[in-house]
């Protein structure tokens, strides 16, 4: 499934929310306070209700945009989501979380989600020793994933890994190996995924079934 490869600033100055969290995008967010294209200054952000639909909408595509995934392939994880025991949404972040591209993202190994998804798949990635270049992979619990040793010395890795690194109680994170280790599937609470409501993504194909 094809990366998004757009201006993110754009689509988050749409909804008129930081969807990722880097200090860049909250300063254009903040010199341009008002929708993209050319009557948005006139619009400035939206405001007031929105209906049950635009906001189950919006919800729906804020998650797709924060995982890097489009439209069919949140539709196939959600329909996995629906067959697994437990709650729908919280199933539903938990595939999309354990995606090898969003875990070597949550590690650190890359700056944002569609430089993990590139790391991936130009084979840079290893899965318990063996390089895998899917990103859409099903991470499992202690499967280790590590950096292939000719990029440890890439200057974008190497930033990445000094800016952050697993923040999350579920990855476990070995700087001087390059590697970290998902010790279990998290629960909804504990994702790191802001300003989604995942019930609106629920009830949006809830409405469509």
């Amino acid at each position: 499934m094809a990366s998004y490869h757009g201006p993110k600033a754009k689509v988050m100055r749409r909804f008129g929310e930081a969807l990722i969290p880097r200090a860049k995008y909250q300063k254009i967010l903040e010199k341009r306070a008002y929708p993209p294209g050319e009557h948005g200054k006139e619009k400035q952000f939206k405001s007031g209700r929105r209906s049950d639909y635009g906001s189950q909408l919006d919800a729906k595509q804020k998650l797709s945009f924060i995982f890097n995934i489009r439209e069919t392939q949140l539709r196939r994880y959600f329909r996995r989501a629906t067959r697994m025991a437990g709650r729908t949404g919280g199933n539903l972040l938990a595939l999309l979380e354990t995606r090898l591209d969003n875990i070597v993202y949550r590690a650190g190994f890359a700056a944002t989600i569609w430089a993990a998804r590139q790391m991936v798949g130009h084979g840079h990635i290893t899965v318990n020793g063996k390089v895998v270049n899917l990103p859409s992979y099903a991470v499992l619990p202690n499967d280790v994933i590590g950096v292939v040793e000719k990029m440890r010395r890439n200057v974008h890795v190497t930033e990445a890994m000094e800016s952050g690194g697993s923040a999350v109680s579920y990855i476990q994170l070995d700087r001087n190996a390059f590697s970290a280790s998902l010790l279990r599937v998290p629960d909804q609470e504990e994702i790191p995924v802001q300003n989604v409501d995942i019930q609106l993504v629920v009830e949006f194909y809830n409405r469509l079934t």
